[in-house]
């Protein structure tokens, strides 16, 4: 459903094709502003239309009227599992293996700390974490911390690079499947199985792939898993994220922030610690419950597409939009500078085209919001890694039309060099 890439992409073409898709309406869950092409789905999911109206409702009758009745009348103590139930299908893994709860930084802290004490029973002369060189910073900065806490190596590879960095003394290979920067997706089951066969236990960040692209945890064999609620899960600025386990690993450790919510009944208030079985001993303290709310409507936002496929039509979908978009900056901007840092092939591609230029592209993503085309903008490191130009195209409300009005843009910004102006050249605190 993609048009001819060797022929002129006509605005009319692009229109039949969002006519005739078979999840145009499920745009319709979506509060859209008026005039906006929003391109940074992967950032900040847009707001699903029944999240006012649930919030609303549990802030003034289960809140307001139920109070603290609630949290056995309105099902709040029940929310992480029930939302983790949900989240399960979409990353490939059974009912009560996930919760959604505290952060992504939190659940990897939690999960990598099980990892390394595994590790260190098993095979104790691994002393190694390794991870891209170009994973999200966060992820690097917690593992960074628990290896000076216990005296371990992190060593950053390129991508390139982490096959033959699978050695007999690496602990832990901690990957996010689809990265943040240039939106290239690992091979789950097939990295997930080198590892293995070295012995090296492998810990997933879904971030930019729960929501995005089809995972299925179980058939990789994958062995630890964090994710993120807010951004293809539509949950909402600062949303619960969520943890797996692998139900082998679920029960060898005590995760390290051992909170109450994790303890095996945590209504006996029993001075000791008793972790609760399997992935809920993941869990810490007293759960966000307005959060949990939104974010329910947001995973209900992305299970509205299982009567039409499910994550194999949203992927093809998104496969279409991300080869568009990239046909047209090539037909239509050529000239500027422009480079490719998202792969072409499919298989390595997650939702989203990431375009680099040399100089000025924070100052052409600002003109383009200015326009009403929201996307961000991600620095280099002055080296191989330069700086980007970022567009996540989520499958469930962005359109056909919508990339050839964005690329149109794009093309005015550069042709009459609109993003030179002061404005759009002044750093926000917020990129």
């Amino acid at each position: 459903m993609t048009p001819n890439p060797t022929q002129a992409i006509t605005l009319h073409a692009c229109q039949a094709i969002d006519t005739q898709h078979p999840l145009r309406d499920l745009r319709n869950q979506f509060t859209l502003p008026e005039g906006v092409i929003y391109l940074d789905g992967n950032s900040l999911g847009v707001l699903p239309k029944t999240a006012a109206a649930r919030v609303a409702t549990a802030v003034t009758e289960e809140w307001g009227r139920g109070l603290i009745r609630s949290w056995n009348s309105a099902g709040w103590f029940s929310l992480p599992q029930r939302l983790g139930n949900k989240i399960g299908q979409l990353v490939g893994v059974a009912p009560g293996e996930v919760v959604a709860t505290d952060s992504t930084s939190i659940n990897l802290f939690k999960v990598l700390s099980a990892a390394l004490s595994i590790a260190a029973q098993d095979a104790p002369q691994r002393k190694r974490i390794v991870s891209e060189r170009s994973n999200f910073p966060t992820d690097l900065y917690i593992a960074e911390a628990l290896c000076k806490e216990r005296g371990l190596t992190l060593d950053l590879v390129e991508p390139e690079d982490i096959a033959s960095s699978l050695a007999a003394d690496v602990a832990v290979l901690m990957l996010t499947h689809v990265n943040y920067r240039t939106g290239a997706m690992h091979d789950m089951a097939g990295v997930t199985a080198a590892a293995h066969a070295e012995g090296i236990l492998c810990v997933w960040d879904l971030a930019h792939s729960a929501g995005a692209v089809p995972v299925d945890l179980t058939a990789a064999k994958a062995d630890f898993a964090v994710g993120c609620g807010y951004k293809y899960l539509n949950g909402g600025p600062g949303a619960p994220a969520f943890v797996w386990v692998n139900p082998l690993h679920a029960d060898r450790f005590w995760q390290p922030l051992a909170g109450w919510w994790g303890h095996a009944a945590p209504f006996q208030f029993t001075p000791d610690y008793q972790p609760a079985k399997g992935i809920n001993r993941y869990m810490c303290g007293t759960q966000p419950v307005l959060s949990m709310t939104a974010l329910e409507c947001g995973l209900d936002s992305v299970l509205a597409a299982q009567a039409l496929g499910g994550m194999a039509a949203l992927r093809a979908k998104s496969l279409a939009l991300t080869d568009l978009f990239i046909a047209l900056v090539e037909q239509r901007c050529a000239g500027h500078g422009l480079g490719l840092a998202t792969p072409r092939e499919h298989a390595q591609r997650g939702s989203q085209v990431c375009l680099t230029r040399e100089t000025g592209a924070y100052a052409i993503v600002q003109a383009l919001i200015a326009r009403g085309v929201i996307g961000d903008f991600r620095a280099g490191d002055g080296g191989r890694h330069k700086d980007i130009l970022r567009f996540g195209l989520t499958p469930l409300y962005i359109g056909f039309e919508d990339v050839w009005h964005a690329v149109e843009h794009l093309r005015q910004v550069l042709d009459t060099a609109e993003w030179q102006r002061p404005e759009f050249n002044q750093q926000h605190a917020v990129t």
